[in-house]
């Protein structure tokens, strides 16, 4: 979806809401045009249901605001007396279009001084594990995030299997592009083996400014554009075309950037016609052709002398 695409999806879904809750408003003392004006309601609207400020930060923030979206319906509903669980599971079930039912055919009383002590222990469990995985969830996406290494290219100074955490506000957190999504998982749901995301919509490219630039042997991590690792399928068989930030994370070393001129010599690296000058822990990997002088040569009985079991690996 484009900016434009995206501005008129936002002024839309103020309306929706606007048209939805101005009656609720009123009833708790505010102005009915105040449910119509962007971000200014969800201000209003973070008082009325006796909530901090700072949630309406959280609706705009992908992914988070998957979660905080039918939060902030069932809040609403409680603040007007409707706490059953049967008005829960209708406020969730509805996308929040229970509300409209509210607004527009209940008596309702507003409770200003509503208690935010779940009622019953499940309810303190739900809460608990909601407010781990939106903290998680923004400190997964926008500040550090752990990997795995996928691939031997780094074995040297990294291993398969290897676990790492990963800074991303050094170099500027990416947006998330993908707006439905999975919380906290990459492109499959654990277990399930099935997509973790929806490919539309998608937010346009954005980054945070970074505190640094990337430099030359910097190791870092990105999504590989191409994604020439097995291509992702469900249970089916099925193959799924993974937007960006969705394709497999790989960790390489950067040996160059951008405006450099890079060519190998003899299997060394050269930047701009100098030599690369690697860390002392980088450690260069070579491989060698052997071949044997004169007849009766044989690969595998050197291998046997060995007890080298794969002598074509070898």
């Amino acid at each position: 979806m484009t900016l434009v695409q995206w501005f008129i999806f936002f002024l839309v879904v103020q309306l929706i809401h606007g048209f939805g809750t101005w009656k609720l408003y009123k009833i708790a003392g505010r102005k009915a045009w105040e449910a119509f004006i962007p971000v200014y309601n969800a201000v209003v609207l973070m008082k009325m249901i006796n909530r901090p400020w700072w949630w309406t930060i959280l609706l705009f923030i992908p992914i988070v605001n998957l979660i905080m979206f039918p939060v902030v319906w069932v809040e609403t509903a409680r603040s007007f007396g409707k706490h059953t669980k049967l008005d829960t599971w209708l406020t969730i079930l509805t996308l929040g279009f229970y509300l409209y039912y509210i607004n527009y055919t209940q008596d309702v009383q507003h409770i200003s001084e509503r208690s935010l002590k779940p009622r019953t222990e499940v309810g303190e469990w739900v809460s608990s594990i909601l407010f781990a995985v939106v903290a998680a969830t923004i400190v997964h996406t926008y500040f550090i995030q752990p990997f795995t290494i996928p691939t031997s290219s780094l074995e040297k100074t990294l291993l398969v299997g290897d676990f790492l955490f990963v800074s991303k506000f050094h170099y500027g957190a990416r947006a998330p592009q993908t707006t439905v999504s999975f919380p906290m998982v990459h492109d499959t749901i654990p277990l399930l083996g099935v997509k973790s995301y929806t490919n539309k919509p998608q937010l346009p490219y954005f980054r945070f400014p970074g505190f640094e630039d990337i430099e030359r042997n910097d190791i870092v991590v990105f999504n590989w554009p191409v994604d020439t690792v097995r291509m992702f399928r469900d249970r089916s068989g099925k193959h799924y075309q993974k937007p960006i930030d969705k394709k497999s994370n790989y960790v390489k070393r950067a040996v160059g950037i951008p405006g450099d001129s890079l060519k190998i010599v003899d299997g060394k690296v050269y930047i701009n016609d100098e030599a690369l000058v690697l860390p002392d822990r980088a450690k260069p990997q070579y491989s060698y052709i052997v071949q044997g002088k004169g007849q009766g040569f044989d690969l595998r009985n050197l291998a046997q002398r060995y007890n080298i079991t794969d002598p074509v690996a070898w």
